[in-house]
């Protein structure tokens, strides 16, 4: 478990955070530009000086009750910011050497092979970093943060030097690191399709406060959302590749809890796979009836659960339980009206578009 007691006082901004976060897994901090997530990533680094406490597992790096603040160099963590900022001049390899001298000796003597292989860069030790791509210098310098051995890895919106083609070249990389290593990360981002996508655990920020924090797909499907996610509210659910329609190219994805299957655009992935989907409340649509002329091909069966207001005074919010799954719909308030919705009533979510992410 990851414990912190953060408190920091600035003229002009102040930070508190009381947190326990998962000892394994990816969990991001999310919300708006100057809520306090990069400073909060500092001050878990030591790199900022705030009151409290930081204790990863067994470890304490920071106790102010007992005077004790292990200093940022003797901390084993790995960072990783928006810019990769390599040495120009040294190699690929000799950067990542660079890193592992400059830890403890279980990291020196580690190879780096099972680095290298995991972000796919053997190609590129021989390069300097004027000549890799933009992509490539950021897996180079998760590459040269994992070289160190770390025991937490702090990653500080490090897509968002990157453009959309890039940004969807170095996600699979992430999301493999995430699958194949047993090591707690805290992302910092305020992209929600990163979040969506890589997260296991979720921090809503604002004002230099924790609004909440729990499970993704649990905060994802809250209607009371604390931070206002505006067109990309939404669901996150996991699931199984169940089938795979060659004639029509769609797949039926089974999500966890059973009872809900939904039909997507065929992505590749053969039978059995794991996968996470994002479901957009925008394209969800409620009806009292099931509708046989409708091009929406995903029907299902639920039951309100609740209905909240929205970002707009116009729209409202219904959270719908389809068998063990959540899904949001985004409504006027005119169309709930004259539909009669109410919590605990039977209707048919119509489900347009499906979002497929494979883990």
């Amino acid at each position: 478990m990851i414990s912190l007691e953060l408190a920091l006082a600035r003229r002009d901004f102040s930070l508190q955070a009381t947190l326990e976060l998962p000892p394994t897994g990816i969990t991001a901090l999310f919300g708006p530009s100057g809520c306090g997530k990069t400073t909060l990533l500092r001050a878990i680094a030591g790199l900022e000086r705030a009151c409290g406490r930081v204790a990863i597992g067994a470890q304490v790096w920071q106790d102010d009750a007992t005077a004790r603040f292990v200093p940022t160099h003797r901390r084993p963590l790995g960072y990783v910011i928006q810019e990769a900022a390599l040495f120009p001049h040294l190699s690929v390899r000799a950067n990542l050497d660079y890193g592992r001298s400059r830890s403890g000796a279980a990291a020196r003597a580690a190879s780096l092979d099972p680095v290298v292989e995991l972000l796919g860069i053997g190609h590129l030790l021989a390069r300097r970093p004027a000549t890799l791509s933009g992509g490539e210098r950021q897996r180079v310098a998760i590459a040269r943060a994992l070289a160190t051995r770390p025991q937490l890895l702090l990653m500080d919106e490090p897509l968002a030097a990157l453009d959309a083609r890039r940004k969807a070249e170095v996600l699979p990389y992430i999301e493999r690191m995430h699958t194949e290593l047993a090591l707690p990360v805290v992302y910092v981002s305020h992209a929600i399709e990163e979040v969506a996508q890589l997260a296991d655990h979720l921090v809503l920020m604002d004002g230099g406060r924790v609004l909440a924090d729990g499970p993704l797909s649990d905060m994802m499907a809250r209607l009371a959302q604390p931070v206002a996610l505006g067109g990309e509210a939404g669901v996150v659910l996991d699931a199984v590749v169940g089938e795979r329609d060659a004639e029509w190219q769609l797949a039926r994805l089974d999500v966890d809890g059973g009872g809900c299957s939904l039909w997507a655009r065929d992505h590749g992935v053969e039978p059995g796979r794991r996968v996470r989907l994002r479901v957009l409340a925008r394209d969800v649509s409620i009806a009292c009836e099931p509708q046989p002329a409708t091009s929406v091909g995903n029907q299902l069966r639920g039951c309100i659960e609740g209905i909240a207001d929205d970002e707009h005074p116009g729209l409202a919010l219904v959270r719908v339980r389809v068998g063990g799954a959540p899904l949001l719909a985004r409504l006027t308030r005119r169309s709930a009206q004259a539909l009669g919705l109410a919590a605990g009533m039977p209707v048919w979510a119509q489900v347009k578009t499906v979002a497929l992410m494979e883990r």
